[in-house]
């Protein structure tokens, strides 16, 4: 294996097991109710008030895995490392690390604007720093010869599905905090509409 395999190699793992720590990290902030009772309605009431920090849990982790899924696939595709790579994917890796305190203040305070507001800031963050790490990686000497330029136009277009869901959660919630996160639901329809559009671009530039 040359140096550079190994050298990408390394990255990948290293921030697959970023990845899997904060993705495990967002159940711990969840509290188990411990009321000292043997009553079936506390408990359910318990469990009630813990609703917000499930869903937030549920949500962070499926934004969690998109994101790991979008950064195996595309490093996935390249044959070559570059230390250019290393800041980039240092500092989207940072924001991960980040998304449970960003969740459990989110989740504590469904209503709040400002909660709502930093979560889907870092959110916004992430995605961002993943485009500007595609943007990087996805660039010839680095990528395998067998990768077809469609492909690469359309993992570029998908990198933009989770920020522009982000930025209209972000808008949305001056004025519905809480609500502003079935904004977030557009991602995956964004992931299958993007790269589509781009490659229509493409086979209609190319014809």
């Amino acid at each position: 294996m040359s140096t550079h395999a190994s050298q990408l190699e390394r990255l990948t793992f290293f921030s697959d097991a970023v990845f899997a720590i904060a993705i495990t990290l967002l159940v711990i902030e969840i509290h188990v109710p411990r009321l000292g009772v043997a009553d079936d309605q506390a408990y359910l009431a318990a469990l009630h008030e813990l609703m917000p920090s499930f869903m937030g849990f549920i949500l962070s982790f499926l934004v969690i895995g998109a994101l790991w899924a979008a950064h195996h696939r595309v490093f996935g595709l390249l044959a070559d490392y570059d230390s250019g790579l290393v800041m980039p994917n240092l500092l989207l890796l940072m924001v991960i690390a980040f998304m449970p305190f960003a969740t459990a203040l989110m989740s504590a305070n469904p209503l709040a604007r400002v909660p709502e507001l930093f979560y889907a800031g870092t959110l916004l963050t992430a995605g961002l720093l993943q485009r500007w790490l595609f943007g990087k990686a996805l660039r010839a000497p680095y990528l395998r010869r067998d990768v077809a330029p469609a492909d690469v136009v359309a993992v570029r277009a998908r990198s933009w599905a989770l920020p522009t869901a982000a930025l209209l959660a972000f808008a949305l919630a001056w004025v519905a905090p809480a609500y502003n996160n079935f904004v977030l639901l557009l991602i995956p329809l964004l992931a299958r509409l993007l790269p589509r559009l781009a490659r229509r671009r493409l086979a209609a530039a190319t014809a």
